[in-house]
C-alpha cells in the first residue's frame, strides 16, 4: 500500500467518523422537533449546544490534521447548524 493510498484510507476514515457524529447530532435534533408540541426542555438545548460545540472541535481538528478538506467540515458543520437554527427558531415560535 502506497502512502497516498493510506491517506486516501485515513481520509475516507475522518469523514465517516465526523458523519457518523453528525448524524448522532441530527437524530436528537430530530426527536426534539418530534416532542416540540408536547414539551419544552432547556437541558436538552444544553446538551445540543455542548454536542454542537464539541463536533465543531473535531471537525476542526480533522480539517487542522488534513484529514479532511475544510470545505467537506464546513459543510457538514453547516448543515447541522441549520438545522439546530430550525429547532431553536420553532422552540421560540411556540414560547410566544
Amino acid at each position: 500500500m502506497t502512502s497516498s493510498e493510506l491517506q486516501e484510507q485515513y481520509n475516507l476514515k475522518a469523514i465517516n467518523l465526523l458523519q457518523e457524529d453528525a448524524n448522532k447530532i441530527e437524530k436528537l435534533i430530530e426527536v426534539q422537533m418530534e416532542n416540540l408540541a408536547t414539551r419544552y426542555c432547556p437541558l436538552y438545548e444544553e446538551v445540543l449546544d455542548t454536542q454542537m460545540y464539541g463536533f465543531s472541535r473535531e471537525v476542526d481538528f480533522a480539517v487542522r490534521a488534513g484529514l479532511v478538506p475544510e470545505i467537506t467540515g464546513k459543510m457538514v458543520l453547516s448543515k447541522l447548524e441549520r438545522n439546530l437554527a430550525v429547532l431553536y427558531e420553532a422552540l421560540n415560535n411556540k414560547a410566544k
